[in-house]
């Protein structure tokens, strides 16, 4: 059996925590590791191969980093230039299977769900097993145990007796409903929240889907051919993907096909959807209060307080939601915070960064941090890890002083190269050719001030580099 993680999503409705070039999945919401890195933890059982990633390829450099962190495993790494949801992503790992003459089993998950129990997922699994074995489409649902109008829900069907015992057809897949709605499916006892895991033969899965969207299946398999491969990561073709419809597995195959089958999953299952599932899955205080970081709660009950470096205090809230970064704050009642999507698009539409970057940005080669910003000058920390280095860059809009703050920098300045240590600094003028490395054993961190006209990110000129990133520039990959 082999995992197909899926690891491409936004993660918006967790803004502002979560954004598009750090989301939720690389980011440790439920306990010492992300939710990513406890996926591949649950997974490491018997009878279970290393597994197939999907992700975005802005993302590329945060999946190896988190893989290495743990040292987790995995055989084949995919990485679409941009989304275009489920379906294509499993169908290209399915193909990739395929032409490597492998037709096992594929257990599809997401990279940012929680599962507390690790007994119950296993024995869920091993029933699923028998199904997907004789060419069933099994999805696995979770009992609905609650009225929750961020979940769709699937209806079993009566035993009709073609499948094993404790497994239903499907009979319908229901859209997010209203509140009324989900109390009805609740208290008839037969509807379960979808939880998107799913387990197929890769050969079934693209029967099914050729069937029944033959447009994803044809430019799926056009990109996978022009597509460049390097080791075990595949980087798929953007030209040809870039016509792939948008579409989810649930749409695409599972309600078309006569093969959706489902298997309930009892094993404390949160995709961790919104602000309202953070609460749920973290212990509370004798108020019902989640709090995380210098936080102050008086006479409130139900909210989730999260502070990331200033003290929040709260008092005389009620279901509240309140999360504090560097550079944005959100509150939201618990009941609303579905809405946060619409919140950030509203905040796309109007050309606002925090949507994309927080403060601290990650690079390969380590990250940046946004310390303060006027109208010609931004002060910046830097911290770039052992060997790493930046790449061969000009600007033509700024200069840049750089000030070691600890570890030792190799600094390049068109055809000067020259140590700096601690305390020690360097101007680098407008139009330089210059480098950043770190030749030693620590992490290397400086200060850096720029001056100028233009402090874009696009005004970046990159004319080497050794991660292998494009050399036009970019207002969304620099440095």
């Amino acid at each position: 059996m082999i995992p197909v993680i899926l690891s491409g999503g936004s993660g918006s409705r967790l803004w502002p925590l979560s954004r598009k070039q750090y989301p939720k999945q690389f980011l440790a919401l439920t306990g010492e590791h992300t939710l990513f890195q406890q996926t591949l933890q649950r997974l490491n059982f018997e009878g279970m191969q290393p597994a197939v990633l999907v992700a975005n390829q802005e993302h590329r450099f945060i999946v190896l980093e988190q893989l290495q962190q743990l040292q987790l495993q995995s055989q084949l790494l995919l990485f679409e230039p941009f989304g275009r949801n489920t379906a294509p992503a499993v169908a290209i790992a399915a193909m990739q299977l395929l032409a490597e003459g492998r037709d096992e089993l594929m257990l599809v998950l997401p990279a940012d769900h929680v599962l507390e129990d690790q007994h119950a997922f296993q024995q869920a699994l091993a029933l699923a097993t028998i199904a997907a074995e004789k060419g069933e489409m099994v999805l696995f649902g979770v009992p609905a145990l609650k009225p929750e109008t961020g979940y769709g829900y699937i209806r079993a069907a009566s035993d009709d007796g073609s499948l094993p015992d404790g497994i239903s057809r499907v009979a319908q897949f229901v859209e997010k409903p209203d509140a009324v709605r989900a109390a009805e499916y609740v208290q008839s006892g037969n509807y379960y929240w979808n939880s998107g895991m799913f387990l197929f033969r890769a050969s079934r899965f693209l029967e099914e889907l050729k069937r029944h969207d033959v447009d994803i299946y044809d430019t799926c398999l056009l990109a996978l051919e022009r597509s460049t491969r390097d080791g075990t990561q595949i980087s798929i073709d953007p030209a040809t993907f870039e016509c792939c419809p948008d579409n989810s597995i649930d749409y695409a195959v599972m309600e078309k096909t006569e093969r959706a089958c489902m298997v309930p999953l009892s094993a404390g299952w949160n995709d961790v959807g919104s602000w309202s599932s953070i609460w749920d899955v973290h212990e509370k205080d004798g108020d019902g209060n989640v709090t995380k970081g210098d936080v102050v709660v008086q006479d409130s009950h139900n909210c989730l307080v999260h502070g990331n470096g200033k003290l929040v205090s709260v008092i005389g809230l009620e279901d509240i939601v309140v999360v504090e970064t560097k550079d944005a704050m959100m509150i939201a009642h618990k009941d609303r915070v579905q809405e946060v999507k619409q919140l950030v698009s509203q905040l796309d539409a109007l050309g606002r960064c925090e949507t994309q970057n927080h403060c601290a940005v990650y690079r390969p080669w380590g990250s940046y941090d946004s310390v303060d910003i006027g109208g010609r000058f931004q002060v910046k920390h830097i911290t770039v890890k052992p060997g790493a280095q930046l790449s061969l860059q000009m600007h033509h809009h700024r200069a840049e002083h750089w000030v070691v703050v600890s570890g030792t920098a190799e600094v390049r300045c068109d055809d000067k190269v020259f140590l700096l240590t601690e305390n020690q600094s360097t101007y680098i003028p407008m139009t330089s050719v210059h480098r950043l490395s770190n030749p030693g054993k620590i992490p290397l961190e400086i200060i850096e001030v720029q001056s100028g006209s233009y402090l874009g990110e696009d005004d970046i000129e990159r004319l080497e580099d050794v991660y292998g990133r494009s050399a036009e520039p970019t207002s969304v990959v620099t440095r």
